[in-house]
């Protein structure tokens, strides 16, 4: 394993996790936000933007600091090598990087932000930064966020472990198209933040942002793409360390 400086973890998520959010929000805000020349493309895009998102994120942080990105990732990785020393800088980097992505993708649309005060009808924007359940059952809703965030966590362990995969360098490349496949297959009850930072930091960002009729940021339901991630993350370590 790389001994990576705790400056060189933080710099890595941080870089790297404002990547991830910039493609990510900005896909969102480009589906969603009336003048968008994606507007109504619906989830696949929504998808493969995510998708390439943690690619591109990924790739740049990885000489840094490994390129978690994400606090499930983080808890995972820790409990199953027992490693937890580093842990906090991971957090903090991408805490602080999903909060400057989340700015910069609003930003990039920032016109597209302000024409919402002159429509007749203005577009939701928590969604373009943070999720919303399609049916707000907090159990189901915890259920749904854990159980995707394992299906992420455990096959990251797995593909750490494939020498192949490492020495090729498309370990990364698999890591995306297995989010594409969360976002396709698991995401619809949920819209899958499958990661804390993804979700707490662009929250933060819309509460604080003046963005004309953004409406409310739901800190009622924040908790849910906080603690069900972790469950995944932490159960996704668990069951590498004990099975592998």
């Amino acid at each position: 394993m790389t001994n990576w400086s705790n400056w060189e973890i933080f710099r890595g998520e941080l870089i790297g996790t404002a990547i991830l959010i910039l493609f990510g929000a900005g896909v969102c805000a480009a589906v969603t936000l009336r003048f968008s020349k994606a507007r109504a493309s619906g989830w696949v895009v929504i998808a493969f933007g995510w998708g390439f998102g943690v690619l591109a994120g990924a790739y740049t942080a990885a000489p840094l600091s490994g390129g978690h990105l994400n606090p499930a990732v983080t808890l995972g990785i820790a409990i199953d090598s027992g490693k937890w020393d580093q842990t906090w800088v991971y957090v903090l980097g991408q805490m602080a990087g999903a909060m400057i992505g989340a700015v910069l993708a609003w930003l990039v649309y920032y016109a597209q932000f302000g024409a919402n005060r002159d429509t007749a009808e203005a577009t939701p924007t928590l969604g373009i930064f943070s999720t919303i359940p399609e049916i707000r059952n907090p159990v189901a809703n915890v259920m749904t966020e854990a159980i995707a965030t394992f299906a992420l966590v455990l096959p990251v362990l797995a593909f750490g472990g494939t020498k192949g995969l490492g020495l090729s360098g498309t370990q990364t490349l698999i890591v995306a198209f297995l989010v594409v496949g969360i976002g396709l297959s698991l995401g619809g009850p949920t819209g899958y933040a499958i990661n804390p930072a993804r979700d707490l930091g662009p929250r933060l960002v819309h509460a604080l942002l003046p963005i004309p009729h953004k409406g409310t940021s739901d800190w009622g339901y924040a908790w849910v793409p906080i603690l069900g991630p972790l469950v995944g993350g932490a159960l996704g370590g668990l069951v590498h360390h004990l099975a592998f």
